[in-house]
């Protein structure tokens, strides 16, 4: 299951994956890409040794794919059936947890709901690459290394793990406009909630730049290839349902 930031794809996932366990009897559980993000010590090798920009989580290259790939056969290997840990990231430290504070899950189960950001994100042609799309890119990466180094990755071990999933989800919101508001609400009902954490409006707006090239990307790309696509519209609420292989669009009539 993929969508932008502040699409809802993590609630929607944990609901599917609870709603499978208790109306079909399916062992059912949602596991996020965002819990596999490289820690802060390995990020800043990656922006040493490869570009700068990899200091920030986010964008493909700062997850560990190989972790994602074996947990995800661990999880449905029916050959090897016993407990599995998986990992867990902070957020709010940007960090990764200890090895042994992750979800312990008694496998195997029935229906793993995978979510990301960039789940089933395929590369964009290299001439799209050429021109910076933001201010980050034209002052960050003015020689392109960096989103020619995401693309990379995006053909190679995200391409292999992505083929791995039986099917894909896409929650398509109007526009990247509305992931900036959303966001932008988030934030602030965060410092509300905590006051000193969260980021504040400029901190946001340079970290969701990180994000703008791909997630456009998808936008225009992705309900081409995905098996479903639920619309998201303005005021956050589920508009339309499209199976793109079964050809047609199906309104829930709000």
């Amino acid at each position: 299951m993929a969508g932008a930031q502040g699409a809802g794809k993590s609630t929607f996932a944990l609901f599917l994956a609870n709603w499978l366990a208790h109306e079909t009897g399916l062992r059912s559980i949602r596991v996020s890409l965002d819990d596999f993000y490289f820690g802060k010590a390995m990020r800043a090798t990656l922006a040493q040794t490869v570009h700068p920009l990899l200091a920030t989580r986010g964008v493909p290259g700062t997850h560990d794919v190989e972790a994602g790939r074996r947990a995800l056969k661990a999880l449905t290997d029916t050959d090897d059936p016993g407990p599995v840990t998986l990992p867990a990231f902070d957020k709010g430290s940007d960090e990764r947890l200890p090895g042994t504070v992750g979800p312990v899950v008694d496998a195997p189960v029935d229906v793993v709901v995978f979510e990301g950001w960039c789940v089933g994100a395929r590369p964009q042609p290299s001439e799209l690459l050429a021109e910076p799309l933001n201010v980050l890119e034209a002052e960050g990466d003015p020689t392109g290394r960096w989103r020619g180094y995401v693309n990379e990755r995006l053909a190679g071990d995200y391409a292999a793990l992505f083929e791995t999933l039986d099917a894909l989800v896409y929650l398509r919101v109007p526009s990247f406009e509305k992931v900036r508001e959303w966001r932008r609400r988030q934030e602030h009902e965060l410092r509300e909630r905590r006051p000193g954490a969260g980021q504040t409006d400029a901190e946001l707006a340079i970290f969701i730049m990180h994000y703008e090239r791909l997630t456009r990307h998808m936008l225009d790309s992705v309900p081409g290839y995905a098996d479903t696509v639920i619309d998201i519209d303005a005021g956050h609420r589920f508009a339309a349902l499209a199976h793109p292989g079964w050809g047609g669009l199906q309104s829930d009539g709000g």
